[in-house]
């Protein structure tokens, strides 16, 4: 007999999977669609680099972002959607896999997300402007 759409609830998501929900806009290249959605592959590691990049990316995917941000040198003015329907083991899966895919890495010394630090910032409850302000704060281009 063959269950299908069942998956057992002890089973750890990968972040590949979760990353499904995002491609739509950011592409499985990472790439993001000029002047509309911007790119992960390369910019993920600067933002880890940052004083408070860590929470503001988590921030990112539980809450959302809007208002106008610079990457590259290329100004979007979007709106992402919050996950926070995400779980904290999904949402650590996801950020891990865009920080060590597509030319992104984990800057020396940090380590993987984990579920703990994505349940503690969830705590946060902000909204995507205030999200958007926090960006500006870690000084990113």
């Amino acid at each position: 007999m063959v269950i299908i759409g069942v998956v057992a609830q002890n089973t750890a998501p990968t972040g590949a999977t979760v990353y499904q929900q995002c491609q739509g806009c950011h592409q499985t290249t990472g790439q993001g669609i000029p002047g509309a959605f911007p790119p992960l592959a390369g910019n993920v590691q600067a933002i880890l680099a940052a004083k408070g990049g860590r929470a503001y990316l988590i921030h990112v995917v539980l809450y959302g972002l809007q208002g106008p941000i610079k990457v590259k040198g290329q100004t979007y003015n979007g709106a992402m959607p919050a996950f926070a329907q995400l779980s904290d083991n999904q949402a650590a899966a996801v950020l891990n896999h865009v920080s060590t895919s597509w030319g992104n890495k984990l800057p020396q010394g940090q380590k993987a997300f984990t579920a703990a630090e994505v349940k503690a910032q969830r705590a946060k409850k902000l909204t995507p402007a205030q999200v958007a302000a926090e960006r500006q704060k870690l000084g990113l281009r």
